[in-house]
């Protein structure tokens, strides 16, 4: 079974895409350029789906809170982006909160509700400019909508991970977080690929 995971992980991540990331808002539509954006590119997907099962694993609070924090806070990157306040190296960023939070999943980081928010939320606001300077001619509010969206839906699709890994293993925890580890590991390997790329 955990052979079967590594391969279907390992798998997944070498099906990425990230050129596919960046589709014009004009040519696209504002919703759904905006919703497509985080669902054509191995960085987002990786990093937003990482935030999902790190919160799976900090748990009670966390599910809901650093999930909502990713999403705020790319929104507040999204609209400082819009009124042209200037953030440094947000591509960099982004392909280092793909290793960051691989990583912080791959060591089973059970931090606090707090601090485990603001480290999401700092990638965040760098994945939200990003957004920003790529909307063009697309209307914003879809746009907005579009990707936040999506972006919740890949933190649940990370949620989803750790809680079919709990009920696959039940009541053996060590397990399932042996797996999503696992899982933590390939995710920041997969962001050392893409830098390196």
């Amino acid at each position: 079974m955990l052979k079967r995971l590594s391969l279907s992980a390992l798998f997944l991540l070498s099906a990425g895409a990230p050129a596919f990331a960046h589709l014009n808002p004009a040519e696209h539509g504002s919703f759904s350029a905006g919703f497509s954006h985080p669902l054509f590119g191995a960085d987002h997907i990786l990093a937003m789906v990482a935030v999902g099962l790190w919160a799976w694993m900090i748990g009670g609070r966390a599910i809901r809170i650093v999930p909502a924090a990713f999403v705020g806070t790319m929104l507040f990157g999204f609209v400082l982006a819009l009124v042209g306040v200037p953030l440094p190296f947000v591509e960099p960023a982004i392909l280092a909160s793909v290793v960051a939070l691989g990583l912080l999943v791959a060591v089973a980081a059970k931090l606090p509700v707090l601090p485990a928010a603001v480290i999401v939320g700092v990638f965040a606001l760098f994945h939200g400019h990003a957004h920003g300077g790529e909307l063009g001619s697309a209307g914003a509010l879809g746009y907005a909508a579009g990707f936040a969206i999506a972006t919740a839906a890949l933190h649940a699709v990370g949620l989803g991970f750790g809680f079919v890994l709990g009920k696959v293993f039940g009541t053996d925890a060590r397990h399932a977080d042996l797996v999503a580890r696992l899982l933590g590991g390939l995710t920041a390997a997969g962001g050392l690929y893409l830098i390196a790329g």
